[in-house]
């Protein structure tokens, strides 16, 4: 343990009688709080970041050991439930002994070693926190995935990354097996089941007979951690690499500013495993000594969040702007929210009209928070700031942003530019790495002494800012995603299309959705266009995951290119959304 933390937790060890001062003395701030305030303190830029750090190690393990001496209220530390009766509930001290377990797993059976890359491809079951930890305390690198991944995803995420293993359920499996052969770096693959599949390692058979000893690796606070692959406006996905530190402890003060969590808080977040705002949630509550509440939610269900937000005693709140236009719906006032104080909301932008219904009917305000994969949260509304209906909020440190020109130059309060994150001279440490294999595409993400994040928005005179639209082609349905050239090519392999070109449409509850202009070819000019489009559609969900599939299609003569006979995205865009 670092000598820091080992002096605090070492006071917490030998206390027995609390923490109170001396009569007429102010009492002494808790060790618990203290050991937080220092991450805090790392966060916000005001200390230094140490030159190693491990998560595992240097919180999971010392909110254990704090947890043994009596200081952290009973909660679990992570509680799940699948709404038919199974539950899952877990100590700090418990999820330390799992996690081991899992560690020896991924270094004994899987033998992976430190900077070895592993996918973790699962829906919402406990065994995607547990090897997320598991990998930290094994050095690994963890490259989630959504489950919606078509065999073509994963064999180029698995290409692309050369990850070692991959960990999925029995759903999954059959699209690894149809691919693996064309992974050479693919060396093993662990199954979460019940049962067992030629050629896969069962995850919960070895997990039963691990060890629950292990010795955590050493890793430096640069030493990689994870890597998500986010779409871009051309080509295929790009990874983006982060460090130890750089969500380890990139999180704790927006989870203690913006989360508003402390020791006592369950915080649930319905986000999907394969997104950064899974690990956001378990970088921001673990490190607060909070709960991290899981529902399976095997598809989105207005009334079943509603119920079981009245049925567990959760606290905060985390959804997609989407999520909470579908709960408006709802008749609201037929649940009883007994111990929900706090809600928050990002991944897109927030009509300030649901904001205004949730706050109505449920008496709680909704804080939007703006962030990216590269990034960890940018821009919020901070429990107790004043929220401008409809503003991403402040910025929040310890980044510095401003609004810029194409050269990077700051421009002036009320002016329209490109969102931008200060990053020289001092690049703020949590923030990504690079675009891994892509030193073109991590080049091209600067300007001047910014990094540009490819959104624009206005600052006010008062600091808060307001999001105006991305300056490229990515829709952004449902915190969704999605590159228009992964659904164009998608179509190109249906012998009815000649060329199409992909851009987002405005809807009423995906805020956006994908609309393909589609040129056919001269064989498919007279089919029935209803039929055809849902053929299209189909064929799209069975080439690339399907939630990128286009839920609007128009069949179009021509599609407007510019004279070197480029196709213009932008004039469909603007037509689609009137301006």
């Amino acid at each position: 343990m670092r000598p820091w933390l080992r002096r605090l937790v070492l006071q917490a060890l030998r206390s027995s009688r609390g923490f109170c001062g001396s009569r007429g003395q102010p009492a002494p701030l808790p060790v618990p709080q203290k050991i937080v305030a220092t991450w805090e303190a790392i966060s916000l830029g005001r200390q230094p970041v140490p030159e190693y750090f491990n998560f595992a190690h240097d919180v999971l393990d010392v909110w254990s050991r704090l947890e043994e001496a009596g200081h952290r209220p009973p909660n679990p530390a992570f509680w799940w439930v699948n709404g038919t009766g199974a539950e899952v509930k877990w100590s700090f001290e418990e999820l330390g002994k799992q996690s081991r377990k899992a560690a020896n797993v991924l270094g004994g059976a899987c033998g992976l070693q430190p900077g070895d890359r592993m996918m973790l491809v699962l829906p919402r079951i406990p065994e995607w926190w547990l090897v997320s930890v598991a990998c930290m305390r094994t050095g690994a690198v963890m490259i989630p995935g959504v489950t919606q991944l078509t065999e073509k995803d994963l064999k180029y995420r698995l290409q692309a990354s050369r990850a070692k293993s991959i960990i999925t359920s029995d759903s999954i499996a059959p699209r690894v097996d149809a691919i693996s052969a064309e992974c050479p770096s693919l060396q093993t693959k662990l199954l979460v089941s019940e049962s067992s599949r030629p050629g896969w390692l069962n995850f919960r058979e070895l997990l039963r007979e691990a060890s629950t000893e292990h010795n955590c690796v050493r890793t430096k606070s640069q030493d990689p951690l994870a890597i998500y692959f986010t779409s871009g406006t051309t080509g295929a996905p790009k990874m983006v690499e982060h460090s130890q530190s750089s969500y380890g402890l990139g999180f704790v003060a927006s989870g203690r500013r913006w989360v508003a969590l402390t020791e006592s808080d369950i915080f649930w977040n319905t986000t999907d495993t394969g997104w950064v705002k899974a690990a956001w949630t378990l970088f921001s509550a673990w490190p607060n000594g909070s709960c991290i509440f899981v529902h399976e939610l095997p598809q989105v269900d207005a009334k079943v969040i509603l119920n079981t937000l009245s049925t567990f005693p959760i606290t905060t709140l985390c959804c997609v702007p989407t999520i909470f236009r579908l709960l408006v719906q709802e008749d609201l006032t037929r649940y009883q929210f007994q111990s929900l104080r706090h809600c928050l909301t990002g991944g897109e932008a927030l009509n300030p009209d649901v904001r205004e219904k949730w706050k109505r009917q449920t008496g709680v305000e909704l804080y939007e928070g703006y962030g990216q994969s590269e990034t960890v949260v940018i821009c919020a509304n901070p429990k107790g700031m004043k929220i401008k209906s409809g503003s991403m909020g402040k910025a929040s440190p310890p980044y510095d942003v401003q609004i810029v020109d194409d050269e990077g130059n700051v421009l002036p309060p009320g002016e329209e530019g490109n969102v931008a994150v200060r990053i020289r001279p001092t690049r703020p440490f949590c923030f990504f790495n690079c675009y891994l294999d892509n030193p073109e595409k991590t080049a091209a993400s600067e300007q001047g002494d910014f990094y540009i994040t490819g959104d624009r928005a206005r600052m006010d005179k008062d600091g808060y800012f307001w999001f105006m639209g991305r300056n490229d082609d990515v829709i952004n349905s449902s915190s969704y995603r999605i590159g228009p050239v992964e659904v164009e090519s998608a179509l190109a392999e249906h012998p009815a299309v000649l060329e199409s070109a992909v851009v987002s449409s405005p809807d009423a509850i995906r805020g956006e959705v994908v609309k393909a202009f589609v040129v056919l070819t001269p064989a498919y000019s007279s089919h029935d266009p209803e039929a055809l489009t849902r053929e299209l559609q189909e064929h799209v969900k069975s080439v690339t995951a399907p939630y990128k599939y286009p839920r609007k299609v128009a069949f179009v003569s021509e599609l407007p290119k510019t004279v070197s006979g480029k196709i213009q995205r932008s004039k469909l865009r603007s037509q689609e959304w009137g301006k």
